[in-house]
């Protein structure tokens, strides 16, 4: 029924985790052995949520003993998370709620199986952070269990919640917004969507309604897309995201290396004041390439200066935005030549197919660790 991964170093506690709720997978983790369930897909559907309690309950027949914890992700609405409250109810152990983006990192963690302080950087598309709001854009710094979140990517607005993710014209809008050129959002969007559509959506962002915001880099690259032209709507997940780095991979191929600016911290407004710029000069092509390099050099100097001011010596990479070639590729250079060691999920993907790995390293750390107050984890007890 399931795949196994061996670690390198023995779990401290034996914990079954469940998972999130794209690309749901669960493991458990016993001693050294990762054992996995199916991909059970995005719990949105009867179906895979069904799934998800079967794999659970074969995962619990094959432990070489008992459970000793559950983990979930933070997020108290997942299919995911009330499976694991319940279960770890039943059991009587401790159900451990974790950060999405810190169990990115923890995935990279176990297949090291260090707990040694590092730097991680989580970019993917969602993830609820320990604030309430959305997440995915995260400097963070990890050691063990314990975790901070050092900095993030500007937050953008969603106009219309979930329907943002899937109209990339509305984070372009949002990005307009954000600087202070809201009243460009009709001219530039009308042609595409329809005036009301695009008036609607300003009207939105302006007033604050139904504009929860996020610091997702999938969210980035979406209005990267959206304002160069390169898409206004996607079909399935990523889609426009993928857009632009095939675009950028064949302009960079074919072009000299453009000089790059250069941005101050993770402020991504001047990115995309340089996106419209492009734009409105006919050139789309060379702005999806130079919103990769600004980006991956934003990304490297805030992991480089966190890494040296706490001397530590190396950078896990997680989420799923490590898809993306071009800024994998790039970045992992720019960090090793400033002579820090890169890792990032070998035996999965760094996508959320594998996060339930990260919950449950995580979880053997926190329920055999001293009594701490460690951000983002919540431990219920259910005796």
């Amino acid at each position: 029924m399931s795949t196994v991964t061996t670690l390198p170093r023995e779990a401290p506690a034996r914990v079954l985790a469940v998972g999130a709720w794209l690309k749901n997978t669960a493991c458990l983790l016993d001693g050294r052995m990762v054992h996995w369930s199916a991909l059970h897909g995005d719990l949105g559907t009867p179906d895979a949520c069904r799934a998800l309690e079967a794999s659970v309950e074969s995962l619990l027949d094959i432990a070489s003993g008992p459970i000793e914890a559950v983990a979930h992700d933070l997020h108290p609405d997942f299919p995911s998370t009330q499976l694991a409250i319940a279960l770890a109810h039943r059991l009587g152990v401790p159900a451990v709620a974790v950060q999405h983006h810190h169990a990115h990192i923890g995935v990279v963690q176990a297949e090291l199986g260090s707990n040694r302080p590092a730097i991680g950087l989580a970019l993917d598309g969602v993830g609820l952070g320990t604030d309430g709001t959305a997440w995915g854009g995260e400097l963070l710094r990890v050691a063990g269990a314990d975790w901070r979140r050092l900095d993030h990517l500007t937050p953008l607005a969603l106009p219309g919640g979930d329907a943002a993710a899937r109209d990339t014209w509305r984070m372009a809008a949002s990005a307009l917004h954000l600087l202070g050129r809201g009243d460009e959002i009709v001219p530039r969007f009308a042609g595409r969507v329809g005036k009301t559509l695009s008036a609607g959506v300003a009207r939105m962002l302006e007033r604050g309604i139904n504009c929860p915001t996020s610091s997702s880099t999938g969210r980035w690259f979406d209005a990267a897309a959206g304002l160069l032209g390169i898409s206004v709507k996607q079909a399935a997940e990523a889609e426009a995201a993928m857009a632009l780095e095939r675009t950028a991979a064949a302009w960079l191929a074919t072009h000299p290396e453009p000089q790059v600016d250069g941005l101050q911290g993770l402020d991504m407004r001047p990115l995309a004041e340089l996106m419209l710029a492009q734009a409105d000069a006919g050139w789309a092509e060379e702005g999806a390439a130079r919103f990769h390099l600004e980006l991956v050099q934003a990304l490297a100097i805030a992991a480089i200066r966190a890494a040296y001011r706490d001397r530590i010596d190396s950078v896990l990479l997680g989420g799923g935005c490590f898809f993306n070639r071009v800024l994998t590729g790039r970045l992992t250079s720019a960090l090793q030549a400033a002579g820090l060691t890169v890792r990032q999920p070998r035996s999965v993907g760094p996508g959320d197919a594998g996060l339930a790995l990260g919950q449950a390293w995580i979880a053997a750390h926190t329920v055999t660790a001293p009594l701490t107050v460690i951000e983002g984890l919540e431990v219920t007890i259910c005796a």
